[in-house]
């Protein structure tokens, strides 16, 4: 049985994360967050320590390993831009760390985490469970198997409509979530490169509040994609049906069907990274360089090979920014 203790235990992923410690057969030593609105802990670990301080909670993980107590993992369920500190936290008690995607903002942050794993000894993990999912799986292998001057025409389109609370919590800071691309895109970033290969080009048409889109050409695809948060910019489809996400893969024409098999991929995850199996700082580096780009990259317009629904009205910000 192995030892974890958990930063961030009150957010949207953290649940996903306790239920893969507990399906492992392994024990949640301590647990922390700010918000203390985290009862979901007595479904699975009802005896674990809990901390709203920090500080509280860095002496009692101290206090636990002195007294002869290894903890083995640090998972780390935060928002984006507190990834990086939590993860050296894990480090420097010499625990390995499980971290929910962006691994970190900015790719030379992985070069300094990568100092810090020499240093104490451990290990920094990434989850990417779309690369588990079977439909992704076999795309790989489809992709792999192609002729080797060949290059798919991609399109990928992700909406998950989002209120306005969404611009009042971190998650609509630029300097704390990365912004959309690499708030709901990361994942899907670091599986076009597995599947695909390195990148070769990336152009931003639209990068707004609520949207972005824009065009990566890599080794053996150009993939013309769109990410959004507004309701408005769903299907007229999925609206009739009361929908309030939209979420689609197509190559070549052909749709991948990757809606349902989600269930455990987290708990999937931590067996491989019990196992030794799990996805490193090294592979953390494509998805995080794609994002940093997006960011910083000036939206040409519509101009050239761009997504379809990037031509969708533009909508002002709720608060008037």
């Amino acid at each position: 049985m192995k030892n974890f203790v958990m930063i961030g235990t009150a957010g949207y992923i953290a649940p996903r994360h306790l239920k893969a410690i507990k399906d492992t057969g392994n024990n949640l030593v301590a647990a922390m967050d700010k918000f203390d609105s985290v009862g979901i802990i007595d479904s699975y670990f009802p005896n674990t320590h809990f901390f709203t301080e920090f500080e509280r909670f860095d002496r009692f993980v101290d206090k636990t390993i002195r007294s002869g107590t290894k903890i083995d993992y640090t998972s780390v369920c935060t928002p984006n831009y507190l990834h990086d500190s939590h993860i050296r936290f894990g480090l420097r008690h010499k625990s390995d760390v499980i971290c929910e995607k962006p691994l970190v903002l900015n790719p030379w942050n992985i070069d300094a985490l990568k100092e810090m794993e020499k240093e104490y000894g451990s290990k920094v993990w990434n989850i990417f469970q779309l690369r588990l999912h079977p439909a992704i799986i076999a795309l790989k292998e489809k992709v792999k198997n192609a002729p080797k001057d060949k290059i798919f025409e991609f399109d990928l389109t992700y909406i998950t409509s989002r209120g306005n609370w969404y611009y009042t919590s971190w998650k609509g800071d630029v300097m704390k979530s990365g912004g959309i691309a690499t708030n709901i895109g990361v994942h899907f970033y670091d599986m076009l490169s597995w599947i695909f290969g390195d990148v070769k080009g990336n152009i931003v048409h639209v990068h707004t509040h609520d949207r972005a889109a824009g065009l990566l050409e890599f080794e053996k695809a150009k993939v013309r994609w769109f990410l959004s948060i507004n309701e408005n910019t769903l299907p007229e489809e999925a609206k009739a049906a009361g929908k309030r996400t939209f979420r689609s893969m197509n190559i070549e024409g052909e749709e991948i069907e990757f809606s349902d098999g989600f269930t455990d991929l987290h708990t999937k995850s931590y067996e491989n990274i019990i196992a030794g199996n799990g996805f490193g700082l090294d592979e953390a580096y494509p998805s995080i360089r794609i994002v940093h780009d997006i960011r910083h990259a000036k939206p040409i317009g519509l101009v050239g090979d761009y997504h379809p629904f990037a031509k969708k009205e533009l909508a002002a910000h709720p608060f008037g920014k």
